[in-house]
């Protein structure tokens, strides 16, 4: 989260890349995640939405995908750059 100039206000950048009207026309299209192992399942995937995030931001940005900042979109650029791949 990033406050506003100076007026207290809170801006969450991760709501800007993907507004919910957005992701409700995107999130049918996307492939369902295969189902996880029972056993030895290993880490849970990022949220298809912060990848989407992640993906939003490297085109708006015009920036690399290591320079993704994870805090704000909710996953790495690595993860993004996999999914975009995946998907």
């Amino acid at each position: 989260m990033a406050t506003g100039a100076g007026r207290g206000r809170v801006v969450r950048v991760s709501d800007d890349l993907v507004p919910d009207d957005l992701w409700e026309r995107i999130a049918p299209l996307l492939p369902p995640r295969p189902p996880r192992r029972h056993r030895y399942p290993g880490r849970l995937p990022a949220d298809d939405r912060a990848a989407l995030r992640g993906i939003v931001y490297v085109l708006r940005k015009n920036v690399s995908w290591r320079d993704v900042p994870a805090e704000r979109t909710g996953c790495s650029g690595v993860t993004a750059w996999r999914r975009l791949r995946d998907w």
